[in-house]
C-alpha cells in the first residue's frame, strides 16, 4: 500500500467538514490550525483558523481519490495538469511540528521572480514593478521606466504586494 499526501482544496469555510468527514471515512488527514483572537461585538475568543485557507492534506493511495471527491465539502484536488499534486511527507511532518511546537506562523504572499506585481499599500502604493530576487519575506522589486529605457530596484515585504494576472 503506497499511502502519499495530497492537498485537497474545500468549498469556502468548509475544511472542518471536510476534515471530520474524511476521517470518518478512515482517511488519514491535516488541516492545520491557528489560533487567532476574533473580535465581536460584545467579546473576544482564541478560534482555531486553516493556516491555509479552504486547504487541507489527506493521506491516501492515489487510486482512491474518488473518495475524497464524493466527500460533502470538497471542492477538488489539488493537480498539476491531469496528477494531483504530492506533497512530500517531510513538508507535513514539518507544519505539525511546527504547530505542536507552539511557533507562531503566519501565511505569507508566494512570488517567484519574474512575476509582475502592484504594491498595494505603503508611500509605493500603486507602482507596479517585476519580483527580481527574492530571500524570505523581503523581495527585490525593479520598477522599469521605459520612456527612459531604466529601471530602479527596492527591497520591499511581501505583504505590501500583489500579483498582477498576466
Amino acid at each position: 500500500m503506497s499511502l502519499q499526501w495530497i492537498a485537497i482544496r474545500s468549498k469556502p469555510r468548509s475544511e472542518k467538514i471536510v476534515s471530520s468527514e474524511l476521517e470518518r471515512k478512515g482517511i488519514e488527514v491535516f488541516l492545520p490550525l491557528i489560533k487567532k483572537r476574533q473580535q465581536w461585538s460584545d467579546r473576544k475568543k482564541w478560534v482555531d483558523f486553516p493556516l491555509f485557507p479552504s486547504y487541507l492534506f489527506a493521506r491516501i493511495e492515489l487510486k482512491n481519490s474518488i473518495f475524497i471527491l464524493s466527500t460533502r465539502g470538497v471542492n477538488t484536488i489539488v493537480k498539476f495538469g491531469d496528477r494531483a499534486i504530492i506533497v512530500d511527507n517531510k513538508v507535513v511532518n514539518s507544519l505539525r511540528l511546527a504547530l505542536e511546537g507552539g511557533y507562531d506562523l503566519h501565511q505569507i504572499k508566494y512570488f517567484t521572480i519574474g512575476d509582475q506585481v502592484k504594491v498595494i499599500d505603503g508611500p509605493m502604493k500603486g507602482v507596479l514593478g517585476i519580483v527580481k530576487t527574492k530571500n524570505n519575506d523581503d523581495n527585490r522589486l525593479v520598477i522599469k521606466i521605459d520612456a527612459l529605457q531604466q529601471a530602479v530596484a527596492m527591497h520591499i515585504n511581501s505583504e505590501y504586494l500583489e500579483y498582477i494576472k498576466g
